[in-house]
């Protein structure tokens, strides 16, 4: 279970997230949502160990994390995928998804990763990670590292940034798959409704403040609703085919 305690977060003066309090129970598929610049992927950072809080705590499992550092939670179970993927000149895709997974594993279940995020993996199994690859290929390839890890809590910063429409479609059965499989936590930064429409939470920030919480037949009609009759939402819902 994960847990924020009077989270708040503050830069140059400026509050970026005010007070959040908030628990996500394991096995979850949530997705965070709001206007741009509301304070969400600053949010995930901070549960990720990225960013450290002005003040308040985090908890993983009861024990407080707050001051515990981004490889200190990877190796307790939380990974992150970020929106503009890092490269790594060098580093082959197929040496990537392995240190992803912390074991040795054949070439056949690297592949089988590759796949699953919609690249041919004989194209991409002995590739750098590096400038030669597209930002959208770079997405699908760090995503295939999530899946690897098979971590109990897995963040995801807006994924489908950079990705094409069918590899969306296959990119939403790769989520509804991990929901069955890995038997953890999902935490998605999305504005797109296919995955909104998925979730089992979604939970709005907005303004830095935790504004809405509910399941998605609870929140998504008013979502859309708010999106199509104000042009001052700061936020636009992508439906299925944009």
């Amino acid at each position: 279970m994960l847990e924020l305690r009077n989270l708040s977060y503050s830069v140059e003066g400026k509050d970026i997230l005010k007070n959040i309090n908030l628990t996500i129970d394991d096995d979850k598929f949530i997705v965070i949502t709001g206007p741009n610049g509301g304070g969400k992927s600053t949010l995930a950072k901070i549960i990720a160990g990225i960013f450290k809080p002005t003040s308040g705590q985090i908890l993983f499992d009861g024990e407080d994390i707050t001051e515990k550092s981004i490889t200190e939670r990877a190796k307790m179970g939380i990974s992150f995928a970020f929106q503009q993927p890092v490269r790594f000149k060098g580093v082959t895709v197929k040496d990537l998804i392995t240190l992803a997974s912390g074991q040795q594993i054949s070439t056949a279940d690297a592949c089988m990763y590759l796949s699953e995020v919609g690249l041919c993996a004989r194209d991409y199994i002995d590739r750098e990670v590096d400038a030669s690859l597209s930002g959208g290929e770079l997405k699908r390839i760090e995503i295939a590292t999530v899946l690897a890890r098979k971590t109990k809590v897995s963040l995801f910063d807006e994924p489908e940034a950079g990705i094409d429409l069918w590899s969306f479609k296959n990119l939403i059965e790769v989520f509804e798959a991990m929901r069955d499989t890995i038997k953890g936590s999902i935490i998605i930064i999305s504005h797109q409704e296919r995955i909104l429409n998925i979730a089992d939470e979604i939970i709005v920030i907005a303004g830095g403040e935790l504004s809405a919480r509910g399941t998605s037949a609870e929140i998504l009609p008013k979502l859309l609703e708010e999106a199509d009759g104000s042009a001052t939402t700061g936020c636009r819902y992508y439906r299925e085919g944009e």
